[in-house]
């Protein structure tokens, strides 16, 4: 966010440029607080919207708040690229490192990029769980022929979405991620779309900018959206991440 205080997001008024479109999103089921200073936006949350369970995204290096779970999600097809932290590769800190302080791994989709990080989790004794994105309702994009476009990591990977829905996808458009459209982009996505009778269709996070941005109400007349959820190999695994999370909290208090 561009906020310099902590704020709370709210999905009605704020704008994706000042909070960003993922926690637009989040928002949408919680409350969400955007700042650089993770602790005084926990203690915001806390204090002031009677929360009692956070998660935090990218929550590793955060040291003055109090972990009791800290799960290492890692996708499957892309995994951690070379594997050298920043600036010679995507990585933060060392994952041998990191896994010190790692209570279980997700392995997000099919594929076997992740394999070697796996198996280092494993070989340190860390459970490893399973899980994959599904569209939500498929059946609205069945049969339908579309023009894809993305402002994401890895496009691809949502046009392999909407085919995996049944849609076919008859032209596709890839934008780096947390990309802004300026106008002239979305009318050539929209004439295009027109002149070759397709379908327009994009990503929620894509969603998110455009809806809490200045996009024309003729584009967003004409958007459809493929919403996706995250599918657990094993069904018990979120209620037994959240127990673990709730037992490592009780045990911190009796200690005091």
């Amino acid at each position: 966010g561009s906020f310099a205080k902590p704020h709370v997001v709210d999905a009605h008024h704020d704008a994706a440029k000042h909070v960003g479109d993922e926690p637009l999103l989040l928002a949408e089921h919680a409350p969400v607080a955007v700042t650089a200073n993770r602790a005084a936006g926990a203690r915001l949350l806390i204090q002031e919207h009677g929360c009692d369970f956070l998660i935090m995204d990218d929550g590793f290096q955060s040291a003055r708040i109090h972990i009791d779970y800290a799960l290492v999600v890692v996708d499957a097809r892309f995994g951690i690229g070379n594997g050298r932290v920043i600036p010679g590769g995507p990585l933060r800190a060392k994952v041998v490192d990191q896994l010190v302080f790692t209570n279980g791994l997700l392995k997000m989709g099919e594929g076997a990029a992740a394999d070697g990080v796996v198996r280092q989790a494993a070989r340190a004794g860390r459970p490893i769980f399973l899980a994959h994105v599904e569209p939500a309702d498929p059946s609205r994009f069945a049969g339908g022929r579309f023009l894809a476009f993305a402002g994401i990591g890895h496009p691809e990977k949502f046009f392999d979405t909407v085919r995996g829905a049944g849609g076919e996808v008859a032209l596709s458009r890839a934008f780096p991620d947390h990309h802004f459209y300026a106008q002239d982009e979305l009318a050539d996505l929209l004439a295009l779309a027109r002149r070759e009778g397709l379908r327009l269709v994009t990503t929620a996070k894509d969603a998110a900018r455009l809806r809490h941005g200045e996009t024309p109400a003729d584009f967003l007349d004409q958007l459809d959206v493929l919403d996706i959820e995250a599918v657990f190999e094993l069904d018990h695994v979120p209620e037994r991440i959240i127990d673990e999370t709730l037992d490592a909290w009780r045990q911190r208090k009796m200690r005091g």
